[in-house]
């Protein structure tokens, strides 16, 4: 009577809450397979880590390092203010006893040049301010062998940066240092806010979009990149995550913490997987390729579309390698149902109906 009930019980449908590993890839060796199966070994893995990233539907290219002057430059479209001094009684440019003078903000023409009082245009742009008060100075000689200058220039407004979101103080901000980076243009806006998971630095120059993760730039200083006038800083969340499903810990969507998560930190991410019901002989990383990254030998790229990677977490090399492989935005990371828990099921159904006549046969005597 317990043979045939158990057989009976295996025979139906148990109540489960994730599919057998054998059930998922039961076709894999069928010429009509649409998917390839690739286990997460030592041998196999730098292979398949440098076949093409997935998913990556916000992801941009960053910026190349750029170094800007090292001082301030004098541009089109900076006011330039002037005071004058001379000791001549009969100066030009001082009157009534005044021994200096000052002489009004001046905006750099198109072409880079400003207008002095008696001596007509003069070419500035591209100069220090040093170098521009000396020149100033050269041409006010002629009129004034006694002359003596004292520059300074402002940023105008066409050349700054815009810190448009995810800062704590958003705004344009002039280019007072010629050489600003990236990082020092977010210190201006008081730094990136606190409640993103990843944020991600995206420089925007004319039509062209650059994004980087933050923990990366604040990692690799050489990457801190010196901006132009014009350019827009926004700081985004990434919208990189990946599906855990089966018996895991939590069963949902999860947003990536930073640019490279591994299969053992999407285990972890998930909760873990249960311990009563997960095979951790069976972990699965399901992921689409295009079209364009098949091939044939699976040398640069998958054998199809469709690729499930297999974790065997009961291994040494199976540990390891999961901590070595990279989960792609969009993967599902699937934890499969140990067979064990089937037959834990039967036991328990069959206890329960012994269990049943047990106390139908006590009622009866």
């Amino acid at each position: 009577m317990f043979v045939l009930l158990s057989l009976t019980l295996m025979g139906c449908s148990l109540p489960r809450g994730a599919a057998l590993q054998s059930e998922i890839i039961k076709v894999k060796d069928d010429e009509t397979a649409e998917f390839a199966v690739y286990p997460v070994t030592k041998e196999l893995l730098p292979r398949i880590n440098k076949w093409p990233r997935t998913g990556n539907v916000s992801r941009y290219k960053w910026l190349g390092k750029r170094q800007g002057p090292s001082g301030r430059v004098i541009l089109p479209g900076d006011s330039v203010s002037m005071s004058v001094w001379d000791s001549d009684p009969n100066s030009l440019l001082t009157s009534g006893g005044q021994k200096v003078a000052q002489i009004q903000p001046s905006r750099v023409s198109t072409n880079g040049e400003i207008f002095l009082p008696y001596v007509g245009t003069i070419k500035v742009s591209g100069m220090s301010e040093a170098r521009a008060r000396e020149k100033v100075q050269d041409a006010f000689m002629a009129v004034s062998p006694s002359v003596q200058v004292q520059l300074s220039a402002d940023a105008g407004s066409r050349h700054s940066v815009d810190l448009v979101s995810g800062v704590n103080k958003p705004g344009s901000f002039p280019l007072e240092e010629r050489n600003t980076t990236v990082l020092k243009a977010l210190s201006l806006g008081g730094g990136a806010k606190d409640n993103f998971e990843n944020p991600q630095i995206r420089v925007l120059r004319g039509n062209i979009t650059y994004a980087i993760a933050l923990d990366k730039l604040l990692k690799s200083p050489a990457l801190d990149t010196t901006l132009v006038s014009g350019d827009k800083i926004v700081v985004a969340e990434d919208e990189s995550y990946f599906l855990a499903l089966g018996a895991t810990g939590k069963e949902e969507l999860i947003t990536f913490p930073n640019d490279h998560v591994t299969a053992l930190d999407a285990v972890a991410l998930m909760g873990g997987v249960s311990d009563s019901r997960a095979d951790i002989k069976g972990i699965l990383i399901l992921r689409e390729y295009s079209a364009n990254a098949v091939r044939a030998d699976s040398i640069k790229g998958p054998s199809d579309k469709r690729a499930i990677f297999t974790l065997d977490l009961a291994s040494a090399d199976g540990v390891f390698s999961a901590g070595q492989f990279h989960v792609n935005p969009k993967d599902v990371v699937y934890a499969t149902e140990s067979p064990v828990n089937n037959v834990r099921t039967v036991l328990s159904l069959v206890g329960s109906v012994f269990g049943v006549a047990s106390a139908a046969s006590s009622a009866t005597n």
